[in-house]
């Protein structure tokens, strides 16, 4: 479970804080509303290393967008391809029907 601890708390026993950050993410609120997570370093690798670039197609170069065109997926990975069908077509039928008002 993530502990939700002030700011003058972590003010007045850092170190308490900064152990249990090494068991769980520390929740730390200013005025009432979460402002920060303190996290053990091993935690932050790993979600760092979780972060993907993201760029808009109209940003590539011609370069980049004729290596994207060719790309192949790779063997054994034809599944995902109608996992994503699967999905558009669940989702699709989830949709409520708008109701006019």
């Amino acid at each position: 479970m993530t502990s939700i601890v002030t700011a003058a708390a972590v003010s007045e026993s850092f170190e308490a804080y900064q152990d249990a950050a090494m068991r769980e993410p520390v929740i730390i609120t200013e005025n009432g509303r979460p402002r920060t997570v303190l996290l053990a370093y091993e935690d932050y690798l790993r979600l760092s290393r979780r972060d993907r670039r993201v760029e808009a197609a109209p940003d590539l170069s011609d370069e980049d967008l004729a290596a994207v065109e060719k790309a192949e997926q790779e063997p054994g990975l034809d599944h995902l391809n109608a996992e994503l069908l699967t999905d558009k077509h669940a989702a699709d039928s989830n949709l409520e029907p708008s109701r006019g008002l």
